[in-house]
């Protein structure tokens, strides 16, 4: 009997065992891919094929972008919406991470990277998470089209798509930022909602200080119309020292 209970508890323990790696299987290979950019602000940068310098820019942005297997048009419209609209630079005044590159009209070099889909095995880059180079090429060139229609398009260079290239790179900062386009969910409304609440903060953010006090105050007086607005002076305020 003793032996009888000791071979149960030993089958339980294997079987949970499996269970639990089976489970840890399932998550890995479920992950979810994404679009990839490292977002360099620059001084200048090229790209050279060979001997020839095929394209450069002056002060702006260099894109290195790197396309998945699972990209999909919502993820370019993030991306493109992203990038052009980061604020890495100085307003007129020198205040630091306050505009965007189309606020300051520079330049933007994009750089098709598969390499930022690898996945290391070992010590050994995989890429089968990369977009394959026939799919990639035409999805890549409607993301420089996205950016060109929203943005100037003589403002927007490439490199040469599946090219060995040399590019150079004189960072200014240094400043770096890696993005990935989200893993949001699928269902179509929640797509639709958090496309909204982006929509929104965008908004929001374009929006002077004086004019979203104007509608606080607005938005105040419809909840309390009985409460005094910042133009009628703060009751609070007026307390003796």
């Amino acid at each position: 009997m003793a032996m009888a209970t000791f071979g149960q508890k030993r089958a339980t323990v294997l079987r949970n065992r499996f269970l639990v790696i089976g489970s840890c299987k399932s998550v890995l290979t479920s992950t979810t891919k994404t679009m990839k950019a490292i977002i360099q602000r620059v001084t200048k940068a090229s790209v050279t094929v060979g001997e020839e310098q095929i394209s450069s820019i002056g002060r702006g942005l260099c894109v290195l972008l790197g396309i998945s297997v699972e990209d999909t048009q919502k993820d370019v419209d993030y991306m493109v919406r992203k990038i052009l609209n980061l604020r890495l630079f100085e307003d007129e005044n020198g205040r630091a991470w306050s505009k965007s590159v189309m606020d300051r009209e520079f330049e933007i070099l994009c750089v098709s990277q598969f390499t930022l889909q690898c996945i290391l095995k070992g010590n050994k880059p995989d890429f089968h998470s990369a977009m394959p180079a026939e799919l990639a090429q035409p999805f890549y060139n409607n993301i420089l089209e996205n950016m060109r229609s929203t943005y100037k398009p003589e403002l927007i260079k490439d490199g040469k798509f599946g090219a060995y290239m040399q590019v150079h790179i004189q960072n200014d900062g240094p400043v770096t930022i890696e993005l990935t386009s989200p893993t949001g969910p699928t269902d179509p409304k929640q797509l639709s909602k958090q496309e909204k609440q982006q929509q929104r903060k965008e908004k929001t953010r374009s929006k002077g200080p004086s004019e979203l006090g104007r509608e606080k105050g607005a938005l105040r007086s419809r909840q309390d119309p009985n409460a005094s607005s910042g133009a009628e002076g703060d009751v609070s305020s007026e307390r003796e020292p």
